[in-house]
């Protein structure tokens, strides 16, 4: 099995294989979808000179001395004095919108489905991306395949191109950050024909630092490529409880060291790369027994357990030159004896992040709608107190506009100084210039072509997935299966959606790679909490086959 031929195997994180005893029985690519919402024609989403020159007229006015902001395409050190003089043009509202970084529904930033039309009037009260910038001038925006943000590698690069103009032919228009979760493994969301990699906890008992380097340069790669800058990956949490419902195989693994390696070597991957990754979820989610999708987490190490266990990667991400951090939904009292949330606790942001680690990155919230941050204050407080906290970035709120309005209030009211604001707009902007997004904030067709899904990049995929293959037992000689002693299978176990969902399902695929392979293989779908019935029904199938594949998520 290869990265290549079978890219849902990254959402497959174990498989183990048993003997049945007793008598045997009778023995696509994703379709490009060019959107010409961006004004393109052709095989290039690329606008003209003149578009891009009409569309950058607001930032390049609103520069001080005339000048604009340049930034190479590769890391460099963006002119704050600049960034300061386009941060003293903005109004208080275009402010407030810069620190948000929002979903939206649709495949085009103008003209989605209508289903996607009516999700975005119910979820955000707006039509479309360009009609939520327009009112809400929002600095990001995040990719989603439920969202039905990414179909197709020329279909995301359209969208991309879609939202900077819509921003960027506003007043004072910025370019917008787009950003995505593309860990690779179980959470992914840019498909086939897209280079898939094998999960963290793979990569880790591969133990390359050189592989994980090179999933970063190459996931990189072919994210900018479809004009997503920011990515929300590696995660660095150390999972030393293996009951830890949310993070699991998503960490590297349960040695703080051998994670602060991985996650340092695939943050230098990205970089090269020239988009920003984010070593999450601070100050480490990895010893919970809750999800804070659904409730609110605690960790009870003590100081030194923390920094012993959970605070190396995060260390070795900002020895690394990490561009922004992500914070938990998770209370830990050693750290912050209010128990607030991290994402909502001074202590733990400005205390310990900023002041004692010496991060001055950007800091991004995890998704605001999630249980975990919304237990102990309301919705139109939260966004405030991340701000106060020492937040710069504010993801994902489950209303806009009930979080935009409470953060514009708290700045009229006194509970935030505007100055607050502008230092984490300026932490924003720098990150924008450092990416290029001012110099040139728009891709092509034709650099999607060149660079997602190259077939050197498929083949190096496939050597690493290779090399994190890794066998714990091996009772009675039964591995390798042999086509002679084995040769009717059952593949059962979890069926999650795939990527973009541009390929079947997990346990269909792998039998049908068997079933290539010379063996006679049935897919039975199980799930991740199968029941009782469909217990019973397994194991009735079981005693028909040789041997039996388990595909856990």
């Amino acid at each position: 099995m290869t990265g290549r031929n079978f890219p849902d195997i990254g959402h497959l994180l174990a498989v183990s294989f048993k003997r049945i005893p007793g008598p045997r029985g009778s023995p696509s690519k994703g379709a490009h979808v060019p959107d010409s919402s961006n004004g393109s024609t052709g095989s290039t989403a690329r606008p003209s000179r003149r578009t891009v020159l009409a569309a950058t007229a607001g930032v390049t006015t609103a520069l001080a001395a005339g000048g604009t902001v340049h930034a190479a395409t590769g890391p460099s050190a963006p002119d704050d004095r600049k960034l300061r003089a386009l941060i003293s043009r903005m109004t208080l509202e275009e402010k407030v919108g810069q620190l948000f970084v929002m979903r939206v529904y649709g495949h085009s930033a103008t003209d989605p489905d209508q289903a996607d039309i009516d999700a975005n009037l119910k979820e955000i009260g707006v039509r479309t991306a360009a009609e939520m910038l327009a009112r809400y001038r929002v600095g990001g925006i995040i990719y989603f395949a439920w969202a039905h943000n990414t179909r197709d590698p020329h279909q995301i690069a359209d969208l991309s191109n879609g939202i900077q103009k819509a921003s960027l032919g506003l007043p004072r228009g910025l370019p917008v950050l787009v950003s995505t979760d593309q860990e690779h493994g179980i959470v992914a969301r840019v498909g086939e024909p897209a280079t898939l990699f094998p999960g963290a906890m793979a990569v880790g008992a591969g133990g390359s630092r050189a592989d994980a380097r090179t999933l970063g340069r190459i996931a990189g790669l072919e994210l900018r490529a479809l004009g997503i800058r920011q990515n929300y990956s590696p995660v660095a949490d150390v999972n030393v409880n293996p009951a830890n419902p949310v993070i699991g195989v998503r960490s590297f693994g349960s040695d703080p060291q051998s994670v602060a390696d991985l996650v340092a070597a695939e943050v230098k991957g990205y970089e090269s790369s020239h988009i920003a990754s984010t070593a999450k979820h601070f100050p480490g989610h990895g010893d919970t027994v809750d999800d804070s999708h659904a409730k609110l987490p605690y960790i009870h190490h003590t100081r030194d357990q923390w920094e012993q266990l959970d605070a190396p990667p995060f260390e070795a991400a900002i020895a690394a030159g990490i561009d922004s951090i992500m914070t938990a939904h998770i209370v830990v009292p050693a750290l912050d004896p209010s128990e607030d949330p991290a994402t909502l606790s001074r202590p733990i942001l400005t205390g310990i992040l900023r002041e004692e680690l010496g991060y001055d990155g950007v800091v991004v919230t995890d998704s605001l709608g999630m249980e975990g941050v919304r237990t102990k204050y309301g919705d139109d407080r939260v966004p405030v107190l991340a701000l106060k906290a020492g937040v710069d970035q504010l993801l994902n709120p489950p209303s806009l506009d009930v979080a935009w309005n409470a953060v514009l209030n708290a700045v009229r009211d006194g509970e935030l100084t505007e100055d607050r604001l502008d230092e984490s707009i300026l932490r924003v902007l720098r990150l924008k210039a450092k990416l290029g997004l001012f110099k040139d904030p728009y891709v092509t067709h034709a650099g999607v072509d060149r660079t997602v899904g190259t077939r050197s990049h498929l083949a190096t995929a496939d050597r690493i997935t290779e090399r994190t293959t890794t066998l714990l037992v091996n009772e009675g000689g039964l591995l390798p299966l042999s086509r002679r002693r084995t040769p009717k299978l059952l593949v059962v176990g979890a069926d999650p959606a795939s990527p973009s969902g541009t390929t079947g399902p997990p346990t269909g695929v792998l039998a049908g790679a068997l079933t290539e392979l010379g063996f006679t293989a049935t897919a039975l779908s199980t799930g991740t909490a199968p029941s009782a019935a469909t217990v019973a029904k397994a194991v009735a199938a079981a005693g028909d086959a040789d041997a039996v594949v388990v595909a856990t998520y």
